[in-house]
C-alpha cells in the first residue's frame, strides 16, 4: 500500500510577518479539485477581484516554468474560465464546516 502524502504550500513571507486571515486552501484531490475557502470581504465582487489576480500569478509561474509567456498562458487561463462559465464541466457542490 502507498503512502499518501499531502503536500502544502508555505505560508507567504508577508502573511507570516504581518499576520493574516487564509482565505483560500485549493487542492488536487484524485485529479479533482477541493477546496476550503472563508466568505472574507462584504461584497462578492472583490471575489472577482481576487479571481483575476491568482489567474495573473498563475500565469506568471507558468511564464516561469515553461514555454508559455505570461500573456499567452493568461489568454489560456481565461479561456478556461469563459469555457466553464458557459458549460460548467462539474458544478461540485458546497458545504458549511465550523
Amino acid at each position: 500500500m502507498t503512502e499518501r502524502k499531502f503536500e502544502a504550500l508555505n505560508v507567504p513571507p508577508d502573511a507570516l510577518e504581518k499576520g493574516g486571515v487564509e482565505i483560500l486552501r485549493a487542492s488536487v484531490v484524485d485529479g479533482a479539485v477541493s477546496i476550503a475557502l472563508r466568505r472574507a470581504f462584504d461584497d462578492p465582487f472583490t471575489w472577482g477581484v481576487l479571481l483575476v489576480d491568482l489567474a495573473r500569478h498563475a500565469a506568471r509561474v507558468y511564464a516561469m516554468e515553461t514555454e508559455f509567456s505570461e500573456e499567452e498562458a493568461l489568454a489560456e487561463i481565461t479561456a478556461g474560465i469563459q469555457a466553464e462559465l458557459d458549460d460548467p464541466s462539474d458544478p461540485g457542490s458546497t458545504q458549511a464546516i465550523n
